[in-house]
């Protein structure tokens, strides 16, 4: 039997939790599943429902679904049909399982060990870049442009935007896979339009950013995650042997600025392998001893977003 109290991040949690028991060796004829939800009145005070709403629209990019799938007007019964395990409520979802920055430098890697002429001449271009390919109804999605950008900071989106400059999806593996072109695909003259939908698009990247949760970014990023439980180690310690002065400035400086990306690699690494206080503690304060903390930037402007490259998916009866 298993019991469920919360909704988890990723809805393959859920999955997996039943895979705890139902794995080789189990005798059970059956096996049982509860989740629970709270009454009306519980809910009406804590809000949870909304809550976790609003949780699963913030992080539709990790459980791998575009925004049409967590609708801002969607009932409760996407919650209820999701913890009765209505049937074929979870198929398809297996992005949430796909590291897509591994997965985008293994597609680099296969591309390079085919041609490795590719490997200097794709270092070597520069930022803003383009290129313009045809795009028929055998592609999933409409024609428009496709977006790669680096914020201010050293986060990396893609975005695709259609012939209107709207939004077709938010999951970055779609539109990760959207790009895909064979070697030999002809480019084409790009559309009139191109670089006004590269604009949007850039501009559609800083509202999502601007819209994530606070300073710090979505809840299920590291940033978050680590400030918030070191925050509250920090404050259960405060007076005692353990109270580091260091420790509080390295939560003070993630609060204040981005984590480097050798700081988010190595602590989703921790967190995943379900390390303690102290365990993080540690590693915090030589990362930050080292110097691979934070993009500490106390007298200098912040950088500018960088737009890295942009395709355009053009319709094969434009000329």
């Amino acid at each position: 039997m298993v019991v469920n109290y919360d909704l988890p991040w990723a809805i393959i949690r859920l999955i997996q939790r039943v895979g705890r028991i139902d794995r080789i060796g189990q005798r059970a004829e059956t096996l049982l599943c509860y989740s629970f939800l709270p009454a009306d009145g519980v809910e009406r005070i804590i809000r949870l429902r909304s809550r976790v709403r609003q949780r699963l629209r913030e992080n539709a990019e990790v459980v791998g679904t575009d925004e049409r799938f967590f609708d801002d007007d969607a009932d409760d019964g996407l919650l209820f049909d999701l913890y009765n395990e209505k049937s074929g409520l979870l198929d398809g979802e297996g992005e949430s399982e796909v590291d897509l920055a591994s997965y985008a430098y293994q597609l680099w890697r296969n591309a390079v060990d085919a041609d490795p002429s590719l490997e200097k001449k794709v270092t070597e271009l520069p930022d803003v870049v383009y290129s313009t390919r045809s795009h028929t109804e055998a592609h999933a999605g409409p024609p428009g442009v496709l977006l790669y950008l680096r914020t201010a900071d050293d986060n990396d989106f893609l975005a695709w935007v259609d012939a209107e400059g709207k939004s077709v999806t938010q999951s970055q593996l779609a539109i990760l896979e959207a790009a895909e072109c064979e070697p030999g695909t002809p480019a084409l003259a790009r559309q009139d339009a191109h670089h006004d939908l590269v604009r949007k698009g850039a501009e559609l990247i800083a509202e999502r950013k601007a819209s994530s949760a606070g300073a710090l970014g979505r809840p299920s990023g590291a940033r978050f995650r680590i400030y918030e439980r070191l925050k509250l180690y920090a404050f259960s310690v405060k007076g005692s042997l353990f109270d580091l002065v260091e420790l509080r400035r390295a939560i003070d400086e993630i609060y204040r600025f981005p984590l480097k990306s050798v700081a988010v690699d190595q602590i989703n690494r921790q967190l995943r392998a379900g390390a303690n206080d102290d365990d993080l503690v540690r590693l915090l304060l030589a990362l930050r001893e080292e110097d691979q903390l934070c993009l500490v930037r106390e007298d200098e402007p912040d950088p500018e977003p960088r737009i890295i490259c942009s395709l355009g998916l053009r319709p094969p009866f434009l000329r």
